[in-house]
């Protein structure tokens, strides 16, 4: 009789424990991703992904918002922070976007920027020049490349030389809360402030903020042609990539390597060790593989934040550019260097030519509108009104300050 209560009281036991199991991961389930508002005036336009079935609760204020990581003395001040990683040739492309990046900002800077040794000191040498110009604007700290130690060659060989580094980023910087990484190939064409004020729109499930990589199924790379999985209809871009770090540090993520979830740096390599022979950009589908088992984690923002030349190369395809202009520019595939996209390369020497100081109405705008108008026999070129729309309003803010500083 005792044994028949004991296992009585032991399949009872078994069966809550499973039904609470069971009522939270329907929880979790339903929790949709909150796509942008189309209020705030910084270019949210419609809601992307999953409809959220849902509603979000309040974001706790006092973990994550337009003021940055918890517990820094930094951020409670309002400091950004922005993290880019450079090898190779990309020393110029890299302090040109670093630069538009300080013409716009409102609030203060700190630049994370992870490079090879011997690109240190021309960093540093160039860097320290502007902070004559842009006093207590900014401030930059240089890392070395870091890899974990026993697979540093598989993780620097991925993709793009050193590309795969903002993957270990929360690991790295432990004592920041939030941060936007950029690739070097990226131009600000309205204050970062904006798209940093997205983590105040972060619901409390979400940790990273990524655009679409493409608008367009038709002309889509990953419902085409991936051979793993991915995020969404159209898989994301992880060109421009908004974290709260914090939140990704304490996660524990679904996958689909083992019933149990797993810390972020528990989650990398096993990940990469199961899709190898799959993935084609590297460290980009590993994190579409993540956010497509962990959808509600992701916050997504419209193309204007992440504008490449597919979105304009066999046609216009972002409409919120085409309604607001472009907030910020990515010209990957190189676009900056050779004669493929010339609008883009347009942008590009024009913001990296500007000397600073200089009346940036005449010495930027008007140069760069000249410039355009040798374009328009492109697809990107025949609305290059969407590259000056929003550059002429930073600008004039810009001329603005120069003016009350002289």
């Amino acid at each position: 009789m005792r044994r028949y209560l004991r296992a009585v009281l032991l399949c009872s036991a078994f069966a809550a424990f499973f039904i609470l199991y069971v009522f939270n991961e329907i929880a979790e389930a339903e929790e949709g991703v909150r796509g942008p508002s189309t209020r705030d005036g910084r270019g949210r336009g419609r809601a992307v992904g999953p409809p959220a079935l849902v509603r979000p609760e309040p974001l706790n204020r006092h973990e994550v918002g337009r003021r940055g990581p918890v517990g820094s003395s930094e951020n409670s001040s309002g400091r950004m922070h922005l993290a880019v990683v450079a090898c190779g040739e990309r020393l110029e492309e890299t302090l040109t976007m670093l630069k538009s990046a300080v013409l716009f900002s409102q609030k203060p800077l700190h630049f994370h920027i992870f490079a090879e040794d011997e690109l240190h000191n021309k960093f540093n040498s160039s860097l320290e020049t502007w902070k004559k110009a842009f006093h207590q604007k900014f401030r930059h700290t240089i890392y070395p490349i870091t890899f974990p130690a026993e697979t540093a060659a598989v993780w620097k060989k991925l993709f793009k030389p050193c590309a795969s580094q903002r993957l270990f980023l929360p690991l790295i910087l432990k004592d920041v809360d939030s941060l936007l990484y950029v690739d070097t190939d990226i131009l600000f064409l309205r204050p970062m402030d904006d798209i940093w004020a997205f983590l105040e729109d972060f619901n409390n499930t979400q940790i990273a903020g990524m655009a679409p990589e493409h608008e367009e199924p038709r002309i889509g790379w990953y419902n085409r042609f991936a051979r793993h999985p991915y995020y969404g209809k159209t898989g994301i871009n992880s060109g421009v990539m908004l974290m709260n770090m914090t939140r990704i540090r304490k996660k524990y993520f679904k996958n689909d390597m083992t019933a149990a979830r797993l810390k972020w740096e528990d989650l990398l390599l096993p990940l990469f060790k199961k899709y190898k022979l799959n993935i084609t950009w590297g460290d980009q589908d590993l994190l579409n593989i993540v956010f497509h088992h962990n959808p509600e984690s992701l916050f997504i923002f419209p193309c204007q934040w992440n504008y490449r030349p597919d979105h304009c190369m066999y046609g216009s395809n972002c409409k919120e550019a085409e309604d607001e202009g472009i907030f910020v520019l990515h010209g990957n595939r190189g676009v900056y260097h050779d004669e493929k996209q010339p609008a883009f390369r347009a942008v590009y020497e024009a913001i990296k030519s500007y000397p600073f100081g200089e009346d940036p109405i005449r010495s930027l705008l008007h140069a760069l509108e000249k410039e355009l108008q040798k374009t328009t026999n492109t697809y990107c070129g025949r609305i290059h009104q969407v590259f000056t729309q929003q550059l002429q309003k930073s600008l004039r803010t810009l001329q603005g300050k120069i003016s009350r500083g002289r």
